[in-house]
């Protein structure tokens, strides 16, 4: 079995958070929904869980942070191109999120954007031409 990632995000609304990820490209899986949580699926590896403030607070004692005033976590997805970037960031903030708080990011073989959701939860998304970088770092190598 692949290692699989969930991100626990605490949010404060459920609904509104929902639609956003559904509105990037998360698919919803109702198996592991309910009126304090959402799952949403980008991948067979990749789960968001948005939980209430409530439900988060069943899994930590410690103070749930305003993502909006501190930053406690980058999330950076990868996406398939500089297209693909492009679009999500640009469906973020068509949803209701934030555009770039983070400065783009484009060194030719690698490009990258950023959004925050609703809640100020900071995510990147980065597009890397594979074989381009490899082969930059074999020269660099062999110099």
């Amino acid at each position: 079995m692949a290692k699989m990632i969930f991100v626990n995000l605490p949010v404060s609304d459920l609904a509104r958070s929902t639609a956003f990820y559904q509105a990037i490209g998360g698919e919803k899986n109702p198996q592991f929904c309910d009126d304090t949580a959402s799952c949403m699926v980008f991948s067979e590896t990749i789960y968001v869980m948005l939980l209430t403030h409530d439900k988060y607070r069943q899994f930590t004692p410690k103070k749930i942070a305003d993502a909006k005033a501190t930053s406690q976590v980058l999330i950076c997805l990868s996406a398939d191109s500089r297209e693909a970037v492009d679009d999500m960031v640009s469906k973020a903030q068509g949803a209701g999120g934030g555009a770039d708080p983070g400065p783009k990011q484009d060194y030719g073989s690698m490009y990258g954007r950023s959004f925050e959701d609703p809640d100020g939860h900071h995510w990147e998304v980065m597009w890397m031409d594979v074989a381009a970088a490899t082969a930059a770092q074999s020269a660099t190598a062999a110099a």
